[in-house]
Order: C-alpha cells, then structure tokens, then sequence
C-alpha cells in the first residue's frame, strides 16, 4: 500500500512545484478569489468566539413585480424573487444591501421565464405568498421561511429555526422529514444518499473516499425540492435533524426548485443552472491519456519511456489500438507538467484522424495556444488539470469557460473539456471526473456511487480513469471498464503510474494486455460501440431535461423504499432499459443484486427474473458483468464498428424485450458539429405492443425519422431482435408475409424475412425488413414473452443500525483498531485485537453487534484486512444469531476461512434475532494470538420489531 501512495504524494508534490514555477500569479488570484473551508475545529472555535446573529422579526413587506423586499428589526433585509410558479429565488443580506453578487449570472444562467402570477397576503402569524404552485410562508416573528404545496397543507421544506452567520458562516437550518433523504452535493466520492451524512462541499483535491471532487452547492431532497446556494464560497451539508447547511460568507442567496418527482427537480434546477451540454459521438469512445512527449527536458515524469519519445510517436499506438480490432475515439497524447507536445502539432493530428481517432490535449499551465491548436492543428478537446485551475471555484469554472470557448470559436465543433474542479453549473461545459484514484478494488467499490451520483447534481458526464492512475491489476482493469463502458465519457490515463504494473499488462491501454484480459476489454468496448445510438439517445434526454443517462436507482423508482437509499449504490441504470451491477471485488459470484418491480433479463442467459427482490449467488466469471434488461426495453443498436464513421449505418438494429407497451424515440445528429442547437436533427419513434405475460401478438411499429441533418440517409435497413420464448406462427411486414428461414446461415444471407432461434439467449426471433425510407410496421403472431422467475433472496443488512455491543479485545494504540471498524462500511479501516501492550489478549476473540432490530440472518460476509498487513487474519470461526447477548444458543455456522485478503461470504442456517456474534477461535496461518478483520456484512429479511 505504501508504493501507490507515495505516488500519489508525489504527483501532488510535482503539481504544486509546477503550480509554483509555472503560474504563481493564477494561484494567487485563484486563493484570492476561493480560500480553503476551515477546520471543523477553526470552526467551532470562531462561532464559540461571536454569537450568531439573525434577521430578527419581519416588519414589512414592498413588492416590485415579482421581486418581494422584506425588512426586519435588524438592519438585514431579504429579496424573495419568484422566477416562475416552481422557482424562486432567497436572498437574505446582513447588511440590508444587494451590491454583494459574487456569482452574478455564473451560475444562475437563466432566469427570466415571462411574467409570473403571485399573490401575498397577511395571515396573521406569517404572510402568504401564493404563485400557482406554491404557497410560501413568511413567518414574521422570528423571521423564518416556510414552503407548501398549491394546498397550502402539503409541507415542501420548512426552516427549523432562523438562518444566521458568525465568523464569515452563514447556515440555514431545515427540520427534516421522517423518512426524508436527501441527494446531489456534485460528484461526491462515495454513497449517494446523503441522510445522516456531512457532506463537504469544498475542494481539496484528495481524491479519496468521502471527499468531493467537483462540489456542487446543490442538493435535493425526497421531498420534492432542490437547492442550490448562488455562491462560489465553500461550505459544509449537514443532513441531519435538522439539516445545518453552511457556507463561508457572511450572506445567503439561495435558488429553490420544486418538482413532482426528483427528475422535475432536475428539470427545474437545469433550466437555471444550464443544461447538459451533448459531447460529439467520439467523445463517447474511450479515450487515452497519457505523456508521449517523455524526451522534453521539463518533464518530470520517466524520461526513458520506450514509444513515447515525441508526440508523434501515440500514432504508432493508435496503429496498435486498429490492429488488436479494439474500439477507440481519442487520445490526448501530452501530460502537461513538463510534457508539451513536439510540433507542428497538426502532423499528428492528421495521422490520428486517418486512423478514426480525435486529438485533445491537457494544460497544467493555461490556455495561450489554443487558438492555434483547435483552429489550424485540428485538435478537438481539453484536459484541465489541478496545476492550473486546482484551486477550484470561480477560477476553475472560468478555466473550463476558456477551454469551451477556445474550441467553440475556432471550429465548428462541441465542446468536449474534462476538469477535476466542477461547481453547480459545470454541467453544461465539462465531463468531470475523479481525480488520481488507484487500481484497488476499494476504489472501485466507491467509485459505482460516485460516478452514478453525480448525475444526481445534474452532472451526466462523470468519469473516473480506468483502473486508477496508480498501481492496478489485469483484473482490476477488466472488471473497472465492463460498467464505465455503461457510462457516457470515460477514459484510461497512464504515465505517472508504472509502466507495466502486472504481468501481462501495460500502460492501462486497453489493447496492450495479455489474454484472457485483452479479449474481455475489446468484448465490452465493442458492445458499447453497438450501443452508441441508445447512450447518445439518454444523453440527448439529458440535454434537454437534465435527467442523467447514468442513474442511481432511486430516479427510476423513486417510491420504491430499497432504491431510495445506500443499499443499491453498488449498482446502476444505464439510460432506461439497463440494470448495471459492477462486480467490485476478487470474486466470480455476486450477492445483493437489487430488481425493481418489473421484469429483468439476463442479458447473457435471457433468464428473466420478476422483481421486486434480491438476486443473489450470480455467476459472474471475469469476462461477465451483471447485466439486466428491463421488460419493454427498446434499445437501438449500430453495425459494429471500432470508431464513429467507420462505416455507414446502412443497417440500424432494434433490440426488443417486449412485454406490455413500451416505447422509444432515438435521437440522431451529425455528432460532430453544434448545427444540433439550430434544430438539425431528427427523432424516430418505436411503439411495441405484446403481451404482459403469456401467449399472443407482438406488434413493433417503426416511424418515420421526422427531422433532417447533415449526412441523414434516405433509407436505411432495419433488423429487429425480439427476444420471445417460442416460436411465431408468421411474421408479416405490412401486413405482407415475411418468408420464414430454416437457419440462421440462410436468415443472414437473405435480404429480408425471419428466423426464430431458440438457443440464443433463450429464444431470439431475428427479423430483416430491408431498406426503408417510411413508417412501416412489423407483427410476429401467436408467440410468447418470456415467464419470469420471482427473486426471493435476503437483502444486505444496513450497516448504519449497527451498534457494537463487546468486543473481547481491541487495539487502541498501535493501531487504533476500534472493533466498530469493522462494520463501518469503510473496508480502510479494521479491527485488530490488542498486541502492542505487553501481552497480546489470547485467543479466542469475539465481537458482538447489535444490528439495531429483528432480523431472519442467513449470510455473513467477512473482508479481511486490506491494508497489506496479514495478521489477525481470522482462521476457524463461529457465528451467532441471538435475541439475547446472554443466551446465545448453538452456532449457526461454524468453518474455517483462507489464509487470504480475499472476501468471504458464509450462508448461515437462517435464524431470527437482533444481535450477531463472531467468534475467533484460531488465527490463519498461525501466525500469533491475533484477530482482524476490515469488514463484516450480512444478509436477511426485517422480522418484527419486538427487542431482544
């Protein structure tokens, strides 16, 4: 562990001496302009030091079109600004001015949508305002804000007692609902729902579990509302009873949002805030970075690097990346810290291109040639890196301004700029992504939510490099590109990690492995390229609606109880038809997969399955990443290909799974130029009808392709997939019979007609309808949708109502091994038995844990120590399950784990109770008188609540 994080130091060191020698007066102005939030500690301190001080009582209210003034018995005043009948605007200032706008329209974008109706009125203990979709309360002693539905009775959000500031802090507090959970803060490195969570909203460019790498000051809540603070100070979320939601500025101004749904809520705060910018269709593919520059003198990376001498030399491995047939978009073949590129840079570029792959470059110093390198070199995206616009904030946000502008005004190109530095807004501009992370399997457990969470701040293009920046495995990688290949933007970075980190496994280039892993890489990038029409489809939703194409469960299913918090964060949507369950562990079986009400198929198999419910025991070797396709799925999908352009759609596939009606509308462009934002595009509507379970007719209704763009065909052919259970007894084009072939050799040899394969994926009717130019509709008769198997299994037991009730032995010195480390959901920390005083405690050791109530157990999961270290590794053990810590009874397990760091799941003999206990009896190995372990989970269903 120590080599990876010494890099990481490093690195960072080697980007401040850069910062330092490159670009002192930016830093300067970048501190100036955003400093570090305090400690907690500086905090507390500073409001210990001067009372809080609050607005005080209302005295009156003037009104100037939809702007409404209150004064107070203090100097402060408030502009509550109605926008529309859902938006509104909260201003509070101390000192009863409003010059002080720091973020101006920056964030804020849009804000004027015509005339709104409000109307106030006085209610005796507070004043009313109505706007048609809300009733806003102003309660008048103390001031305090108060927000209902039309209904006047339904609450929204209510404040628990005055918003006040001290010591240059302004928070506001908000009782929190019974159930209410809360989402957003931008791409947050770790779990989506934020309930019971502080969340920092600052940059500090760690990159590690907790942190937030791109801070939004923006959440929402379950409630039906979103926030976002028009600020660019740091601040801190504290979603507790009541929420405490802090910044560093002695002044609140506040954005609301209200909705019916999350997805309205994200509606709302993009219509403010700026859409989702839609990448082109190369930016899409995966992308590599890395220094191909390594001879310049100023680079301070490994000068001896072999292939990577000067910047023409990536071209050689773009000819690799074609041989190895291995899909690929881009490459950005600088690293900034020293490694500018060899010019002329256009050589270069025109090499790429010729090989079907764009060029962007990353600047750790600034943007001074970027008129040249977009404008006659040809280049067509940007990194900016922490050197330059590191200090975050206003300075990193304009960064990325400068980057969009610098490709916009001299090409007739989209925008395609990453940024380690986001902020709310940044959606419309850049792919944000995680920072230096590495090759472990705790990064990437933590990196599922991550990156599915930030589409709940508006942000649809998060990304985190491919297996980190530092250390790695084959396997690793392997299992980290099967889910990115899910997402929208995603992208491997070598050069400041070692070259070759395993064996068989080289630069983090996806075509530079050995088998079995470089036939899993191009399996999962050449499924991405089929499914280019459906991931730029979501994308474009996300475009104009502010919907993510990467979705935690919970906007799908926002009423169903499981989706709505932390136990389905280690999986994903991918769009609206895909269920995405990253395997995030060395493991070939993956336990607590969570199916929504509907019906879900395999993928791989086609066995479909009902849910709601867990699926557990899921066979997933290397080469298999859970995946599920939901009932009524409509998913389009291109010839394949290894880069956008490589040959024309002469051939578009739908890929159905019908069941009940289910329909949906592709989006197509040029995806290249911004021609997209003057209306030249067009849609294509599919409807399906079939039966929700059972026998009968499946009908697919293809429409016309409304709309023009560049390059659009006249007419294209169409395959459709059904994925059906059993043989139709005709299928007809309209209304006109399509001849049935007797095997799939004669089917695809033939231009048009049918064939029904029972063995692929448990049943495929294949269908070729020709060219078409109009609507045209295609019926299969008398067959039948798939029976789906109800999931049954136990869900993971949430850890946050766990308590320790003993643990026979703890470290707290050397070590600090608290025994609640090991079910704090972190598998950094651990528990480790006492061993540093002057006689290690003897074995057996145990570890008793309330799980905070009743439930049927039938699994525990054992992580053993991940830090590197192997004592305490458990070796035989016993497992309980009790209503009592007195009375424990028989074991419900006992065995022997291996000597090894792997993780371990144990069925138990399912048994009813509310406390767990894990009894040591031997240490693997031998090794001495230790226990530890880094994580205990389980499985089981709720029983009733009755204690123990």
């Amino acid at each position: 562990m120590s080599r990876p994080m010494s890099r990481t130091a490093h690195r960072i060191a080697r980007r401040i001496l850069t910062r330092a020698l490159l670009a002192p007066l930016l830093v300067v102005a970048a501190l100036a302009m955003a400093a570090p939030a305090p400690d907690a500690a500086a905090q507390a301190a500073v409001q210990a030091a001067a009372p809080a001080a609050t607005a005080g009582s209302v005295t009156g209210i003037t009104r100037t079109g939809s702007t409404f003034t209150i004064s107070t018995t203090t100097r402060a005043k408030v502009r509550l600004v109605v926008a529309r009948p859902d938006i509104f605007r909260l201003w509070l200032s101390p000192d009863g001015t409003f010059a002080d706008d720091p973020a101006g329209s920056d964030l804020a974008v849009t804000t004027d949508f015509g005339p709104v109706t409000a109307a106030l009125t006085d209610a005796g203990t507070h004043h009313r305002l109505t706007t048609g979709a809300l009733s806003i309360r102003i309660n008048k002693s103390p001031l305090r804000f108060a927000v209902y539905r039309a209904d006047n009775t339904t609450p929204v959000w209510q404040e628990a007692q005055p918003t006040s500031w001290t010591g240059g802090r302004t928070t506001q507090y908000l009782t929190r609902g019974a159930d209410e959970q809360f989402y957003g803060t931008g791409l947050r490195l770790g779990e989506w729902a934020l309930r019971d969570k502080t969340v920092p909203v600052a940059v500090d460019n760690s990159w590690r579990e907790n942190d937030n790498a791109s801070p939004a000051p923006f959440y929402m809540s379950t409630n039906g509302y979103g926030v976002m603070r028009n600020t660019w100070a740091p601040g801190s979320y504290g979603f507790h009873a009541p929420s405490a939601l802090t910044h560093n500025e002695s002044r609140f101004d506040a954005w609301y949002f209200t909705g019916t749904s999350l997805k309205g809520v994200l509606d709302a705060y993009t219509d403010v805030s700026g859409k989702p910018f839609l990448a082109p269709l190369w930016g899409f593919e995966l992308g590599n970075a890395d220094c191909w520059n390594a001879s310049n003198p100023d680079y301070q990376g490994d000068h001896n690097r072999a292939r990577h001498q000067t910047t023409p030399d990536v071209v050689s491995y773009a000819a690799d990346a074609r041989a190895a047939d291995m899909p690929s978009g881009w490459f950005l073949p600088n690293d900034g810290y020293g490694c500018g590129y060899t010019k002329p840079l256009k050589s270069t570029v025109d090499a790429l291109k010729a090989k079907g792959f764009q060029t962007g470059l990353w600047t750790s110093t600034g943007l001074g040639g970027i008129a040249d390198e977009v404008g006659t070199a040809g280049t067509r995206g940007v990194k900016t890196d922490v050197a330059w616009i590191g200090s975050g904030y206003k300075y990193a946000f304009q960064g990325v301004q400068q980057a969009v502008d610098g490709i916009e005004k001299n090409s007739d190109a989209r925008r395609y700029v990453w940024t380690v530095d986001g902020w709310a807004g940044t959606q419309r501009n850049a792919v944000v992504w995680t920072g230096d992370t590495h090759g472990t399997w705790d990064d990437m457990r933590w990196h599922v939510p991550a990156i599915a969470g930030a589409g709940l701040s508006g942000l649809n293009y998060a990304a985190g490099d491919i297996d980190g920046i530092f250390g790695g495995s084959p396997k690793t990688y392997v299992r980290d590109l099967q889910w990115k290949a899910f997402t929208p933007a995603f992208m491997t970075m070598s050069g400041w990690g070692a070259t070759n980190p395993a064996a068989g496994y080289q630069d983090k280039q996806p075509w530079r492995f050995a088998e079995p892993y470089l036939s899993i890489n191009r399996r999962y990038l050449k499924l991405k390229m089929r499914l280019m029409p459906y991931l730029y489809t979501m994308s474009r939703t996300a475009h104009e609606t502010g919907v993510p194409s990467t979705r935690p469960l919970v906007l799908e299913y926002p009423n169903d109880p499981v989706a709505r918090g932390n136990q389905t964060s280690q999986q994903f949507m991918a769009g609206d038809s895909f269920l995405v369950a990253p395997v995030t562990s060395d493991t070939t079986v993956r336990n607590g997969i969570y199916l929504p009400a509907g019906t879900w198929t395999d993928y791989w198999t086609g066995r479909t399955y009902a849910g709601p419910g867990w699926l557990n025991g899921y066979s997933a070797p290397l080469d298999t990443l859970p995946l599920f396709v939901k009932g009524g799925a409509i998913v389009p999908m291109w010839p394949q290909m290894n880069h956008t352009g490589e040959k024309p759609v002469s051939t578009l596939t739908y890929d159905i799974h019908p069941r009940g009606s289910s329909s949906f509308t592709l989006y197509e462009d040029d995806g290249r130029t911004r021609a997209h934002l003057g209306g030249a595009y067009a849609r294509q509507q599919v409807d399906v009808t079939a039966p929700a379970s059972g026998t009968g007719n499946v009908t697919v209704a293809v429409g016309a392709a409304t709309g023009s763009y560049a390059g659009k065909p006249a007419s294209r052919g169409y395959e459709l997939t059904l994925h059906v259970a059993s043989r139709p007894a005709a299928v007809t084009l309209q209304g006109g019979a399509l001849s049935a072939h007797a095997s799939k050799a004669a089917y695809d040899a033939a231009p048009t007609g049918w064939y029904f394969d029972p063995a692929d994926r448990s049943g495929v009717l294949h269908v070729k309808t020709g060219p078409q130019s109009a609507a045209f509709t295609v019926a299969a008769t008398g067959t039948s949708v798939p029976a789906a198997t109800p999931v049954t299994g136990s869900a993971p037991i949430p850890q946050s109502g766990w308590t320790l009730v003993k643990a026979d032995s703890q470290e707290t010195a050397a070590e600090n091994g608290a025994a609640a480390n090991a079910f704090d959901g972190n598998p950094a920390t651990l528990w480790h038995s006492a061993w540093s005083g002057s006689a290690a405690a003897p074995l057996p050791h145990e570890i008793q844990i309330d799980l905070g109530a009743r439930y049927t157990v039938d699994g525990l999961g054992h992580l053993p120590r991940q830090d590197g270290g192997i004592n305490g590794r458990i070796g035989a053990y016993e497992v309980y399950i009790s209503d009592s810590t007195t009375d424990w009874g028989a074991p419900v397990a006992t065995g022997t784990f291996p000597d090894t760091a792997a993780p371990t799941t144990v069925p138990l003999t399912a048994k009813t109770g509310r406390y767990l206990r894990i009894r040591a009896l031997t240490e693997a190995g031998g090794r001495g008188p230790w226990t530890s372990a880094a994580e205990f989970t389980a499985t089981g269903r709720p029983a009733d609540s009755r204690s123990g």
